[in-house]
């Protein structure tokens, strides 16, 4: 899955994907080096970002999905918010998946939503929002306490008859960077779950911290947390780097036929 953020302040690529072409141009770039997905957002999450309107976001959204399906009409794309509103507007202009950052918890249509568009959701961990997520970091016993997170969405979501779901960790989210790599370490548990797992790593803090750098530094830590990420089992790597996925995940595919053999 590859990341188009068209927005001016997110933390990696924000600002440069704002104009029409910029932003065919990438979705290009992505669909060459081999993604399956594109992901569009509309709205910064990273700490300290700018709370916008949902009809910001909206239009920015709309833009990019119009944009890149009039280019590239068999592109499969999710839309990145949690604001049903948007995410309604993105299916409408052509998106095919909900990407919720927030599970439900911070728009209560966005669930019913879900379930009359009759769309593939991707159900992500996080406390709080995206202004405050830093201070919601206590647990109990972190992974029992994500699961039984999931556990309980994922009853509310049957009850309304949705069915495609993939679940998220939600690293970077409401997490210390020694919480997403005990999280990262018991990946494999989340298959109890029995849905597709993604796992969201790259260029995030818990990469470029460790290793005292900034996010443009983060891409070998990215590819080195991504091969553990196949390694637990997650079906699907959410990236803004798609070439080095790609080869990451041909390589790791190859490892398992031969070892199969």
């Amino acid at each position: 899955m590859g990341i188009l953020n068209v927005t001016p302040d997110s933390f990696f690529d924000g600002g440069k994907y704002l104009s029409e072409t910029a932003i065919v141009e990438q979705a290009l770039k992505m669909l060459a080096e081999g993604a399956d997905f594109i992901d569009v957002g509309g709205y910064s999450s990273r700490p300290g970002a700018a709370d916008i309107s949902a009809e910001e976001e909206r239009d920015r959204v709309v833009k990019a999905v119009t944009l890149i399906l009039k280019n590239f009409p068999d592109t499969i794309i999710s839309v990145d918010s949690f604001r049903a509103v948007v995410a309604e507007a993105a299916v409408d202009s052509g998106a095919s998946i909900i990407n919720d950052i927030a599970g439900g918890a911070l728009d209560d249509e966005m669930f019913p939503t879900v379930a009359r568009l009759k769309v593939p959701y991707i159900l992500m961990h996080m406390r709080g929002n995206p202004r405050n997520m830093s201070s919601q970091t206590h647990y109990d016993h972190l992974l029992k306490d994500v699961i039984d997170y999931f556990h309980q969405k994922l009853f509310v979501l049957r009850d309304l008859d949705v069915k495609d779901i993939i679940v998220d960790p939600g690293f970077g989210f409401s997490k210390t960077i020694e919480q997403n790599f005990a999280l990262l370490n018991d990946l494999e548990k989340f298959s109890v779950l029995g849905r597709p797992v993604l796992a969201g790593l790259s260029r995030k803090s818990l990469i470029w911290k460790t290793l005292n750098t900034e996010p443009d530094g983060g891409l070998n830590g990215t590819t080195a947390l991504n091969t553990i990420a196949l390694m637990k089992g997650v079906d699907i790597l959410r990236v803004h780097d798609v070439k080095q996925a790609r080869e990451v995940i041909k390589l790791f595919t190859s490892l398992r036929v031969n070892v199969s053999q």
